[in-house]
């Protein structure tokens, strides 16, 4: 499989047409396009069985909560999303988030969170959060990637221990099938192949192996409608909204960060704040229908666009759909499906997540430092805390302080003494660079009070004033030098330096 890089795509050429994902009309009148959007559905579908399984169990619910979650935001998503062929569905991050508000206060206080902090997605979606991807910088979207790779590796690990030893070489043939498949047909996807193979090896050697029936028991009913039953009291309020505050940014992170990789794979762009607002909505629907919420999933994402070739709404919609499908019409079948089937599945979407290219030799001698401390900095955190977001989160404020550090050292001071035709001297500091807090605070010790003579001259014609702290710093050196009674005059000033010096100066001393 080849690997993902997150990397943005180089723009066309002059006068070449962009890339441009087929419609959802077009794949319908398209067989072959047709054909491809439903098989990445049903292998979506498969995959997200026992992940909703596992996740409700996370969340302390049943797992029908879960799967009914999933089916949920898959066909909700499908409508409203703003990144065609993306998989949303119950995920563990949100079940990490809200699993208190399940064991300390109940499932109706649960449904509650889940209907507010899908509110709270659609209000940051109004108030236009999504515009704040473009600081996540490219390094910190590097190790988000390695580290959701890690994470799906690990999420293995448990069906591989104190398993029959038959799982091993079942597992290793279902990798050997999907690395091997496409070089023979690539118009069925690789994975629904090793799942329908080791599926009917284990049934006809009735083989005793873990099975998805195992994960726990699958709903044998339609969802409906749920209101939660909770007092409409302030007090119910600040017992969820912390919850749902932390599900809303949680959720919105990993979606907005998956519909980028997404766009990078495809090389075309989509809408992140219809994302935003359809995350939102997606999850108000699913609350209401006694769901756990969740956001976009980034491994079955993967499968469904860069290992099964999907690029509609086509997919997403029939993922939600065949999931409900096959847990209530052919729960029994469903049942019978071997871990080790998707273990290999998973693996292999692991792999093909990995940024392999980002850690190789030459690539780690080429890239500053800095910038592989952003990106091992996401993954370790990520990795230690099981939490996309906190990941990005420490990993956006590492690539701040550093770029801060790196910026702060571009600044100079240079003196000179200058005298006019009658002999009077001036010392002139010319100061280049950009000023704001981490480069002005030293600002002050640059200039020799004791020494200068009676006029002082500051030439900022080179730099540019930022922020309050520099103001306050050129404040600290005029009073310095007015206790002397040298005279400081500052020049050079940009119209923006200009306009914060005028509004700013004198008025940031404490009285």
């Amino acid at each position: 499989m080849p690997t993902s890089h997150p990397t943005p795509a180089p723009a066309p050429a002059p006068g070449a047409a962009a890339p441009v994902e087929p419609s959802v009309r077009a794949a319908l009148r398209s067989p072959r396009l047709l054909r491809t959007e439903v098989l990445a559905g049903l292998v979506v579908a498969l995959a997200l069985i026992p992940e909703a399984i596992s996740f409700s169990i996370i969340a302390g619910v049943d797992p029908r909560v879960g799967l009914f979650a999933s089916f949920t935001m898959a066909v909700a998503i499908s409508f409203l999303g703003g990144r065609p062929a993306m998989i949303s569905a119950a995920t563990g991050a949100v079940a990490l988030v809200i699993a208190p508000v399940m064991r300390d206060h109940g499932y109706d206080y649960l449904i509650a969170t889940v209907i507010l902090g899908g509110l709270v997605q659609v209000v940051l979606a109004s108030a236009g959060v999504a515009r704040l991807m473009r600081f996540i910088p490219r390094s910190v979207m590097v190790g988000f990637v390695n580290a959701l790779a890690i994470l799906i590796l690990e999420a293995q690990v448990d069906h591989l221990v104190d398993v029959p030893w038959l799982v091993y070489p079942m597992v290793a043939v279902g990798i050997a099938v999907i690395v091997g498949f496409p070089r023979v047909n690539s118009v069925v996807p690789a994975p629904l192949v090793a799942i329908v193979a080791l599926t009917a090896f284990t049934l006809v050697g009735s083989f005793d192996v873990p099975d998805v029936g195992d994960e726990g028991r699958l709903p044998d009913s339609l969802p409906s409608w749920f209101v939660p039953d909770v007092p409409f009291t302030l007090d119910t309020l600040e017992t969820i909204a912390p919850y749902a505050l932390a599900m809303a940014v949680v959720g919105l992170l990993e979606s907005l960060l998956t519909a980028k990789l997404v766009d990078d794979i495809t090389d075309t762009p989509s809408d992140k704040t219809r994302e935003a607002w359809g995350q939102g909505t997606a999850n108000l629907v699913t609350g209401f229908f006694g769901g756990m919420g969740g956001c976009a999933m980034i491994g079955q994402t993967m499968i469904n666009v860069k290992v099964s070739g999907a690029r509609t709404r086509i997919s997403t919609f029939l993922a939600g759909v065949l999931l409900l499908v096959l847990v209530v019409g052919f729960g029994d079948v469903v049942a019978l499906i071997p871990m080790a089937a998707l273990v290999a599945v998973m693996v292999m979407v692991s792999v093909g997540t990995f940024d392999w290219h980002s850690v190789r030799p030459r690539t780690l001698r080429r890239m500053p430092r800095s910038e592989t401390a952003v990106m091992v900095a996401t993954v370790v955190v990520t990795v230690a805390t099981h939490n996309l977001a906190i990941g990005v989160v420490v990993g956006v404020l590492v690539a701040m302080t550093l770029f801060a550090r790196r910026v702060a050292h571009l600044t100079a001071t240079e003196r000179t003494l200058v005298e006019d035709e009658h002999g009077a001297a001036t010392a002139v500091y010319r100061v280049t660079g950009e000023l704001f807090f981490a480069s002005s605070n030293d600002l002050p010790t640059q200039f020799d009070y004791a020494h200068d003579p009676g006029r002082v001259v500051i030439d900022l014609a080179d730099a540019h004033v930022w922020d309050a702290s520099t103001v306050a710093a050129l404040d600290a050196i005029t009073t310095k030098y007015e206790r002397r009674g040298t005279a400081v005059e500052i020049v050079g000033l940009d119209a923006a330096s200009a306009e914060r010096h005028r509004r700013l100066s004198g008025r940031l001393a404490a009285h």
